[in-house]
């Protein structure tokens, strides 16, 4: 491990608040003794307050007095940033590499009381998702690299309505990862456009020298969530959705993405939604028919009229 780190771990150890030995730094970062003794000299030199007690209970510590720098986590701190990493690598973030190293770091970097806690608090923290194409983790990591230097790229992309991939020039203005899959919102120079690009269907990605400007106040964020879930302008012209059925079944109806969006009001055993036709007579047919007889549709009966037509449909499919 380079100097700077060892001496980084060294005060780690000494930010415990517990008395930590030459001997027991030495074993723990696997480092000569008198090694131990020039990285101490050296962080007092720098103005680092370290007590040194003589005896058989001695060892090192750090002064009370000593301010924190923000690089020195506590062990609640510590805990929430290893348990976010789980989040992250189960999401297929791009940097995992460096996200183990950082984590490693956590963990090397505590007394043996705070690895106890760190390792109960972690054994029993799971996060299950579908994992993604590692293909695409190359992609991910262009298109951060991109997002922050404010570079163009050019790929070629399949859209999902093509069977041919087609080249374009893109500046990446944000990433955004939504219901498993990572999206690129970024301007299209082949639309003229802002869009957004999924990055399991960016087949190759090249870097250019190209330097975009795109406006401090854009959020990617928002721009993603008003296309998939856009204001209703005439909202005159919605019709009522009223389904009734048992609870859990209605909380899941509630909390779904679509759903929940035009929920207009909730009661034990009812549900009240305000959408536009085009959409109730579609999507929504097909959605609520995997609940079974967990929900009954009440109104309105033109939606009634297509889960019958729906299910007839599968029926003739499957009997043929």
């Amino acid at each position: 491990m380079p100097k700077n780190d060892n001496m980084l771990a060294i005060l780690w150890m000494l930010n415990s608040g517990t008395k930590i030995t030459a001997k027991q730094i030495s074993e723990k970062l696997e480092i000569n003794i008198r090694t131990v003794y020039r990285y101490i000299d050296a962080l007092c030199a720098s103005g680092v307050p370290i007590i040194s007690d003589a005896g058989h209970n001695g060892g090192y510590s750090l002064l009370n007095t000593f301010i924190t720098a923000p690089l020195l986590f506590d062990i609640e701190e510590k805990k929430a940033l290893l348990q976010a990493a789980v989040f992250a690598k189960e999401a297929g973030y791009p940097l995992s590499e460096a996200l183990d190293h950082a984590t490693s770091k956590l963990k090397m970097y505590s007394n043996q009381e705070q690895e106890s806690i760190l390792s109960r608090h972690l054994a029993g923290f799971d996060v299950i998702n579908r994992k993604g194409d590692p293909s695409i983790q190359p992609v991910l990591m262009e298109l951060e690299q991109a997002v922050a230097n404010d570079f163009s790229v050019e790929i070629d992309y399949r859209a999902s309505h093509k069977e041919q991939p087609e080249n374009r020039m893109i500046d990446p203005y944000g990433m955004v990862y939504w219901n498993n899959k990572w999206y690129t919102i970024a301007f299209c120079h082949l639309r003229n456009e802002i869009r957004s690009f999924r990055a399991e269907r960016i087949l190759q990605i090249k870097r250019t020298q190209i330097k975009f400007k795109r406006s401090e106040a854009f959020s990617a964020r928002e721009f993603f969530m008003q296309n998939l879930l856009p204001d209703v302008v005439d909202k005159d012209g919605l019709i009522q959705l009223i389904i009734t059925g048992r609870s859990e079944a209605l909380d899941d109806v509630c909390l779904h993405w679509f759903m929940g969006h035009h929920l207009k009001e909730r009661t034990s055993n009812q549900a009240i939604f305000l959408l536009e036709e085009k959409s109730l007579h579609t999507y929504v047919p097909y959605f609520l028919l995997s609940y079974g007889k967990s929900i009954q549709v009440i109104e309105p009966p033109s939606l009634k009229d297509k889960l019958v037509a729906v299910v007839s449909e599968l029926m003739e499919y499957y009997q043929l």
